[in-house]
């Protein structure tokens, strides 16, 4: 996990094409939901493979943060709509917040 979060930071501390947003938005619901479901799935595909509940919880965060660090590499493209962290950040917490409603589901 920490290797993962120490990799975004040193792939993206240096692009230079970064969004200017804002906190709220129809966008950051998308992130925060569509992380949240992604967490859920991964956790649940992690399940069916027989793993532990601790290997199901981290692969379903990551997994879902891996379709969210994607995005952000494709949208710090020059004719993207460029690197956003609070995007990232809505990410992270759609991605916890799965996990942890398909672990009390359990």
């Amino acid at each position: 996990m920490r290797a993962l979060i120490l990799c975004v930071v040193l792939l993206c501390s240096g692009c230079a094409h970064v969004a200017q947003d804002n906190w709220t938005g129809k966008d950051k619901a998308e992130h925060f939901f569509s992380s949240a479901v992604l967490a859920a799935a991964g956790s649940e595909i992690s399940q069916h493979q027989h793993q532990s509940r601790g290997q199901n919880l981290r692969f379903g965060f990551l997994f879902s943060l891996s379709f969210g660090v994607g995005k952000e590499l494709y949208d710090s493209r020059s004719s993207g709509s460029g690197w956003s962290w609070k995007d990232l950040s809505y990410d992270v917490a759609g991605a916890a917040t799965g996990v942890a409603l398909w672990n009390l589901s359990q």
